[in-house]
């Protein structure tokens, strides 16, 4: 078993300071991450918690998943590795621009 653990519906008022609170009691946590939205920087409701131990991990799954917390239950289980995205372009997909390409007239076809 991993030490990395998976933490779903986590209450967007937990810190990561309570997390490590609520793991510690399954044994000794290395680290603690809160997934935030990178525009606005609010909590996503879920992230991962790495334990010491294999061992102390197989613990915290079996004592929180569905337990509640916050008035939350949580979802606790073993972390997959995350699987690789898709870079993707901002804007409109790029393209010619404008509307339809029409090399620069500043018309759109049909529009006259």
């Amino acid at each position: 078993m991993e030490k990395k653990i998976y933490v779903g519906n986590i209450s967007f008022k937990a810190t990561e300071d309570d997390i490590r609170e609520l793991f510690s009691k399954s044994g000794e946590v290395e680290s603690v991450k809160i997934i935030t939205d990178v525009q606005t920087g609010n909590p996503k409701g879920f992230g991962f918690v790495e334990m010491a131990t294999s061992e102390d991990a197989r613990k915290a799954i079996e004592a929180l998943n569905g337990a509640m917390f916050m008035e939350r239950t949580l979802t606790v289980n073993e972390a997959k590795p995350q699987q690789p995205r898709d870079r993707r372009s901002g804007g409109f997909g790029g393209g010619k621009g404008g509307f339809g390409g029409d090399k620069g007239k500043g018309t759109q076809r049909g529009w006259r």
